[in-house]
């Protein structure tokens, strides 16, 4: 991981996006600061595609994609991506799986929810859960006294048991059935909404992240960065991120997008 002062100007001259996480990757300390919305308004009104690729829930989502300055969201780490097309007032959801499967899954993520509220104590529900289609959250510091490294890898063991795909983010461990992830879903939402190949064209993107369920966007996009808490995760992140901020959370966000700003091409994008 590199200082973000070393991120190539000419890279930063032709990028055309940005994916970026939400939880302290834009937030900080659990908030959304003023400055941080404002990055990503003077991003959007620059001409750039900017898109949170989240583990929230659907209903946060629906609300990111409406009244937020962006292209879209991804949420529920890959689960769907919701679009508001504003010449039609009409929200576009795209998701994974279909209605029946969904139901399906949910009964198995009961089950995977009384395994580990019994087996790890302090762990709890996240708030959040009520609004998700089709993963659950478990909350190990958001609104819970903070469980020590073990007792998380433990709730993230005890998916993997019963079959699930489960990622750590910061605040929860996500659990959910089926084979999709973050960078599966947002290769789909740029295909379908920006008309870009991100396979071909993954260097004209950044993402911004902080947390190891962003490993997956890290290791894709040669120009991932970091805000500065990702080091909070050394050791325990199967990928990092090229380029990382001094500041932390959205602070970190802010810096980079001032970066890509100031050394923007004009006519890019």
């Amino acid at each position: 991981m590199r200082a973000l002062s070393e991120f190539p100007a000419d890279a930063a001259a032709s990028i055309r996006g940005v994916f970026c996480d939400i939880d302290d990757t834009i937030t900080t300390e659990g908030r959304l600061t003023a400055a941080a919305y404002g990055a990503l308004e003077r991003l959007s009104e620059a001409g750039l595609a900017v898109v949170p690729i989240t583990g929230r829930p659907a209903g946060w989502c629906d609300m990111v994609a409406r009244f937020w300055p962006v292209a879209g969201v991804v949420g529920e780490n890959g689960a769907f991506y919701f679009a508001y097309d504003g010449a039609t007032r009409k929200m576009i959801r795209v998701f994974t799986a279909g209605a029946a499967e969904r139901a399906d899954n949910k009964r198995r993520l009961d089950h995977i929810e009384k395994r580990v509220l019994a087996e790890v104590p302090g762990a709890a529900v996240s708030a959040d859960q009520a609004y998700r289609e089709a993963d659950l959250a478990i909350d190990f510091c958001e609104d819970v006294p903070a469980l020590p490294p073990g007792k998380v890898q433990h709730i993230k063991q005890i998916f993997e048991e019963e079959g699930a795909v489960a990622k750590i983010s910061s605040i929860h461990v996500n659990g959910w059935f089926g084979r999709y992830d973050k960078l599966s879903m947002t290769r789909r939402f740029a295909a379908e909404r920006l008309g870009v190949d991100l396979d071909a064209d993954k260097a004209a993107y950044v993402f911004v992240g902080d947390s190891p369920n962003d490993a997956p966007m890290f290791g894709f996009f040669p120009n991932a960065c970091g805000v500065a808490n990702v080091r909070d995760f050394a050791g325990r992140i199967e990928a990092e991120p090229a380029f990382v901020a001094s500041g932390r959370g959205g602070a970190g966000f802010v810096e980079i997008a001032d970066m890509l700003l100031a050394r923007r091409r004009p006519g890019a994008g």
